[in-house]
């Protein structure tokens, strides 16, 4: 188990970038309302100490740097009422695709919008629970694959249905991989706090209006069946991240559709972890702080 509860990564006052364990107010379950943080010290997948040193907090980053993430997975119609919108059958294994780990940005980044996905139509938003494996394992049965877990964060599956669907070549990548297209955090909660991953609320807020609001108990595939499915013959490692699908509400499902557009803000929010707040920035922009 780690030594922390909630961790965070982030740009301190002094300038300088730390991992830390955020300290919230009474009362307080969202990481995106924490001002200050413990440092801590260490490997964050091995052995790690959470000093007294206490730093406050200027801007909360991607909760892993990228040196420490190994690959980003994502499921694919992972929630039955997503399935039932898609008009698409329930999968009877996991639909899984990768992002690159350069789409992955902060919880209160800018969402920036490449000049090739601002043609057509279709740039809609995912609010996903996000699981990190903080141990090494191959084979994992359903009984222990929450041994594996780091902890829980919330993440926002940027997707571009057209490149998605229509320009995707049968792959969804292209459509799902621009930079800066998977925000998420605001931190990780530890595992040792999160005991039942599959009973948390999760919602989407688009310009304040509630677009999705699901539980994760709606999951096809809960976290342990996840786990072990991508871990039979694959070793999943420390540092791999995995998106696991969004609930009913997104934009391509709603009659009319609701797309994104440029200065759109974008709310995230999972249960017990806390919200990633983002907005739409079209045209060339600065990629994300990573």
């Amino acid at each position: 188990m780690p030594a922390f509860s909630r961790l965070v990564r982030f740009l301190a006052r002094d300038g300088r970038t730390y991992y830390g364990d955020a300290i919230l107010p009474h009362g307080i379950s969202d990481i995106s309302k924490a001002r200050q943080a413990r440092i801590v010290k260490g490997d964050i997948f091995g052995i790690h100490d959470v000093t007294d040193d206490v730093a406050d907090i200027r801007l909360l980053l991607a909760p892993l740097a990228l040196d420490d993430v190994r690959t980003v997975r994502c499921l694919g119609l992972n929630y039955a009422l997503h399935a039932k919108e898609s008009k698409m059958p329930l999968p009877k294994y996991p639909v899984l695709f990768y992002k690159p780990i350069t789409s992955l940005a902060g919880p209160t980044d800018p969402i920036p919008i490449h000049p090739l996905a601002q043609e057509g139509t279709g740039l809609d938003y995912e609010c996903e629970l996000v699981a990190v494996i903080g141990k090494t394992c191959a084979d994992v049965p359903e009984s222990k694959a929450l041994d594996y877990v780091l902890g829980y964060a919330v993440g926002n599956d940027i997707s571009h249905r057209d490149w998605q669907i229509k320009r995707g070549g049968g792959q969804w990548g292209l459509g799902k991989g621009f930079n800066g297209w998977a925000p998420w955090g605001p931190g990780i909660v530890s595992s040792r706090l999160i005991g039942d991953p599959q009973t948390l609320k999760i919602t989407t807020k688009l310009n304040g209006k509630t677009m999705q609001e699901s539980n994760t108990a709606d999951m096809i595939f809960n976290i342990k069946k996840t786990i072990a499915s991508l871990s039979q013959g694959t070793t999943l490692l420390p540092g791999d991240i995995i998106f696991t699908g969004t609930p009913q509400g997104v934009g391509m499902g709603r009659n009319p559709q609701v797309w994104l557009q440029d200065g759109d803000v974008v709310e995230v929010e999972l249960e017990q972890v806390g919200t990633c707040t983002n907005t739409v920035e079209f045209g060339s922009k600065p990629g994300p702080r990573l």
